[in-house]
């Protein structure tokens, strides 16, 4: 499907929502922003020495999932590009920063890195850095807790290009088989590293969740559409939801080299939707605390380590 900020929009979804949920829609999206931006800064100084996985860009959509898919705290299954949904469900950023500068007081005990965050209070469980691993072990443990009859669904969240491997596809199958309570999210960045995905396979993955006879749906990075879908979708478990999104960092690291142009810019289309709203004020003043608050986090977490 081609690519576009508009693909599955519903005309004027930001307005079935309240304001109070819109706000903290945009909170949530500015702390994990404001956190990405100064760990990008932090890692040019060569302060943290492992590589990181920045989840520039694609904020909205882990902000959107923790406003929509948390009634039950569902176990959540991420791979490597991981900071914004820990954040957007409630994780310690100090435990974060301490991850990433590899102290024993990170969140995966600085053994992990940006590669594998995890947070048992939050059931965030980690990554072991094989693409797409978190799929089956997730739906592993959907079928561990419908047969238990724990009432605790499952997110599972992958990239397009680790979606693709064989152990991801057959666990879409077994998901569907065993009819078990999991969600899958695609975050469709278009890119494995730098190869977009029409050189890589000639199919969706829609059209494969469907085979599976699963429900599916392909939607652009708008938040709201992004709570609309998972809500709807939320009953009707396994399903799958590939999201597009422009990812605003490259792979690893902050250095973009020949890494393509993002297409769109969905925070400032957001801002236009909050201005569209008589939100513009509120949305500043968060945007402006977000930042003061977790430029605070940083300076005094640099400072008590050494690192300034």
């Amino acid at each position: 499907m081609e690519r576009s900020p508009d693909t599955g929009i519903i005309p004027n979804i930001a307005n079935f929502f309240d304001s109070a949920t819109t706000l903290e829609l945009f909170k949530r999206i500015c702390v994990s922003r404001a956190f990405e931006l100064r760990t990008h800064q932090v890692f040019d100084t060569g302060v943290i020495k492992a590589p990181i996985y920045l989840s520039f860009g694609q904020e909205a959509v882990a902000a959107a999932l923790s406003l929509s898919f948390f009634e039950d705290n569902p176990d959540k299954y991420a791979q490597h590009r991981a900071h914004d949904l820990y954040l957007c469900y409630g994780g310690n950023p100090v435990a974060l920063i301490d991850e990433l500068l590899g102290l024993p007081t990170g969140c995966s005990g600085g053994w992990g890195g940006s590669a594998s965050i995890q947070c048992p209070e939050i059931n965030m469980h980690w990554h072991d850095g094989l693409m797409g691993s978190q799929v089956p072990i997730a739906v592993g443990d959907a079928l561990r807790k419908k047969r238990l009859s724990i009432n605790r669904r499952t997110l599972s969240i992958t990239g397009d290009a680790s979606a693709e491997e064989d152990y991801v596809l057959t666990s879409f199958a077994w998901a569907s088989t065993k009819n078990l309570p999991i969600l899958f999210i695609c975050n469709d960045n278009d890119l494995s590293v730098l190869t977009e995905v029409r050189l890589r396979r000639n199919w969706s993955m829609t059209s494969l969740a469907e085979a599976f006879k699963m429900p599916a749906i392909e939607i652009t990075d708008d938040p709201w559409l992004v709570m609309h879908h998972v809500k709807r979708l939320a009953h009707h478990l396994p399903a799958l939801i590939n999201i597009q999104i422009c990812r605003g960092s490259s792979h690893a690291g902050t250095r973009r080299g020949n890494y393509k142009t993002p297409e769109w810019n969905r925070y400032a289309l957001i801002q236009g939707t909050l201005n569209k709203l008589g939100l513009t004020k509120e949305s500043e003043e968060i945007e402006k605390n977000a930042n003061g608050e977790i430029n605070v986090i940083w300076d005094k977490r640099l400072k008590e380590t050494g690192n300034v």
